[in-house]
C-alpha cells in the first residue's frame, strides 16, 4: 500500500510579514516550523506504515527551506520525501496549489497511491481547501475531519467529526483524507532516525517534472487574488470605571449614559 502524506512548511505566525507588492506571504529571514496540524497526519501515515507495511511518501511544496519539514518526517520513520519547488509555483492560490500537489504524488507514486493524508488545514492560510483540491484533481473520494481510520484489504472505515457528531464512514481506496489533532498524539524522531534523515536525499521535482500545465500553477493558474491586504487597527485600551458598594450601580449607569448606550429614566 502507496500513503502520501502531504506536509507544508509554515511561517511562524507570530512574525509573519506581507509583500506589499505581490500580498503574498513573505518567508525569507522568517522562522518556519511545521504545520502543527500536518503532524496528527503524519502520525497517522507512520501508524499504517508501523500495522499495514505501507510506504509512506512526504510531499511537500515550497521553497528549498521546506526541506527541514521533509527531513523531520524522515526522522520520524517516513521512507521518501519529496520537495516539489520552483519559482513557477511562487503565489499559488489553494486551487493552483492543489493543481500542483496532485501533478507531484502521481509522478512520486507513478500513479494514484492508495491513500493521501492531510492536517485539517494549514496555520498560514486557514482555508481547509487544498485537500479537497487534491481530491479532485486525482479524482478519488475525499473523507474530512478524520479522528480515527483502520484501513484493511483495500478498505477503509473513518470516524469523521460532523457538526452534529460523529459519522462512521466506510468505503474502497484509494482516497484523500484530512486529519484533526484528535487523532494519535505525534510522535519524536529518534536519534537514529535523525541521523538517516540528515543524510537522506530529498528529491526536487519542479513543473517540467511534473508536467504541469503552466496556466495551471502559480499565479498564472490562481484565480484568487488577493487586492490589499493591511494590518487591523490597533485598539487603545478601554476606559476603567471604579466603583464600590452602594454608588457602584448608578456609576455604571452613568458611565453607560454618557456613552450613550442607556437612557436615564
Amino acid at each position: 500500500m502507496n500513503v502520501v502524506v502531504c506536509i507544508k512548511q509554515v511561517p511562524d505566525t507570530t512574525n509573519v510579514r506581507i509583500n506589499p507588492e505581490t500580498n503574498t506571504l513573505m518567508r525569507e529571514g522568517v522562522e518556519s516550523i511545521l504545520n502543527p496540524f500536518d503532524e496528527y497526519a503524519l502520525e497517522q501515515g507512520l501508524r499504517l506504515r508501523d500495522e499495514c507495511g505501507a510506504r509512506l511518501t512526504a510531499v511537500s511544496m515550497g521553497p528549498p527551506q521546506a526541506t527541514a519539514v521533509l527531513r523531520e518526517a524522515l526522522a520520524r520513520g517516513a521512507d521518501d520525501a519529496v520537495l516539489v519547488s520552483s519559482r513557477a509555483f511562487g503565489g499559488a492560490d489553494t486551487l493552483a496549489t492543489s493543481y500542483t500537489l496532485a501533478q507531484a504524488i502521481r509522478k512520486a507514486c507513478g500513479g494514484t497511491p492508495d491513500l493521501v493524508l492531510f492536517g485539517k488545514q494549514a496555520i498560514d492560510g486557514d482555508t481547509a481547501q487544498v485537500g479537497p483540491g487534491v481530491s479532485e484533481f486525482l479524482g478519488v473520494p475525499l473523507v474530512t475531519y478524520v479522528r480515527r481510520l483502520t484501513v484493511a484489504d483495500g478498505a477503509f472505515r473513518a470516524e469523521t467529526v460532523m457538526d452534529d457528531g460523529v459519522v462512521t464512514v466506510e468505503g474502497r481506496l484509494p482516497a484523500v483524507m484530512t486529519v484533526l489533532k484528535e487523532a494519535d498524539a505525534p510522535r519524536y524522531a529518534p536519534l537514529a532516525g535523525a541521523i538517516r534523515a540528515a543524510k537522506a536525499q530529498v528529491a526536487v521535482l519542479n513543473e517540467k517534472d511534473i508536467v504541469a500545465d503552466p496556466v495551471k500553477i502559480g499565479l498564472k493558474g490562481s484565480p484568487t487574488k488577493v487586492v490589499t491586504i493591511f494590518p487591523p487597527p490597533v485598539r487603545g485600551g478601554g476606559e476603567k470605571v471604579v466603583a464600590s458598594g452602594d454608588k457602584a450601580a448608578e456609576t455604571i449607569l452613568e458611565f453607560l449614559g454618557r456613552k450613550g448606550l442607556v437612557k436615564h429614566g
